[in-house]
């Protein structure tokens, strides 16, 4: 048996403890800062001088002060001081600043990238796996410049997207 949760550690009460309501509200505290995550900024190695209650920072790769020991951590000031919450693969907060996700893969956090295997719109697929090279147009019996400059136009756009490699 522990004496926290296996994914975030959050502190589990156990039979016959003391005070399990400070045990309870750590853990509440500490869900209020992982669930549906909000956060300021990512990559701050020092900690705000004068943070507001609730707000969330993501911690940088060397981190000082009360937040040394802590990289990569979700760092929120609460009633309480600073609580952290070790990130795990597949977390995602929203940053504010950007208005784009974070995603935590379990060595780095990466900044509004989104994985997906296909985009859906309306039930149909607009966007799959990138598809192998198209020739520019060459050749033929009958040279149409005007043609082969839009089809150039438009397989440039679609290399420029990264729907198609060049």
């Amino acid at each position: 048996m522990t004496d926290t949760s296996a994914r975030f550690a959050l502190p589990l009460l156990q039979p016959g403890q003391a005070q399990k309501e400070m045990f309870h509200n750590e853990a509440l505290t500490l869900l209020d800062i992982a669930l549906h995550g909000v956060v300021e900024s990512i990559g701050d190695n020092d900690p705000p001088s004068t943070p507001a209650f609730g707000v969330c920072w993501v911690v940088g790769p060397a981190p000082t002060e009360a937040w040394a020991g802590r990289a990569d951590h979700i760092a929120g000031w609460t009633a309480g001081g600073w609580r952290f919450v070790a990130p795990v693969p597949g977390m995602a907060l929203w940053l504010r600043a950007s208005g784009v996700w974070v995603r935590f893969d379990g060595a780095a956090w990466s900044i509004g990238i989104v994985p997906a295997l296909a985009v859906h719109v309306s039930g149909q697929q607009v966007v799959g796996a990138r598809q192998p090279a198209i020739a520019e147009p060459a050749g033929g019996s009958v040279v149409d410049g005007e043609a082969r400059a839009a089809v150039a136009s438009i397989l440039a756009a679609l290399r420029a997207h990264g729907l198609i490699m060049a």
